[in-house]
């Protein structure tokens, strides 16, 4: 294991021997690294085999975190290692509806370009166009609006 990889463990409270293992807000090692946007300590989780579909206590993925961040080699890195890009949080919100609800167009076209459905409707029925707080989001997502 890094020194790198060892220190941010610590500065957070992980268990190294439990790479999966969640601590505050139901947040994984991955997850606090993908909120964090660290490329590198992400590569080095993914690497070491950690789950990548575990959910927090909100019933977020890693996805969802990394958008927060708005960094995209990091949404690249967790797509390409097979995370749902579709996960339903526990109020039924996917990350395509987060991103497009919070105006990060950018995020928004990385997703559609790896493959977010942005037909997936929450638990009222609403999909990301019909949440876009944006121009440019809804501009991404006008396609989806029959």
């Amino acid at each position: 294991m890094s020194a790198e990889l060892q220190s941010f463990l610590t500065e957070y409270g992980f268990d190294p021997a439990d790479l999966n293992a969640a601590r505050e807000h139901g947040l994984t090692p991955l997850m606090r690294a993908a909120l964090l946007g660290r490329l590198d300590l992400v590569d080095a989780l993914i690497a070491r085999g950690v789950e990548i579909q575990r959910r927090n206590a909100d019933g977020n993925n890693a996805l969802w975190l990394a958008c927060v961040s708005s960094q995209v080699a990091v949404v690249k890195r967790l797509a390409a290692a097979g995370i749902d890009l579709n996960n339903l949080n526990d109020t039924g919100a996917t990350t395509l509806m987060y991103t497009a609800s919070s105006g990060k167009d950018v995020m928004v076209a990385l997703l559609l370009q790896l493959g977010a459905d942005p037909y997936v409707q929450n638990q009222d029925g609403a999909r990301a166009v019909d949440m876009a707080a944006s121009i440019g989001a809804l501009q991404l997502l006008r396609h989806t609006a029959t």
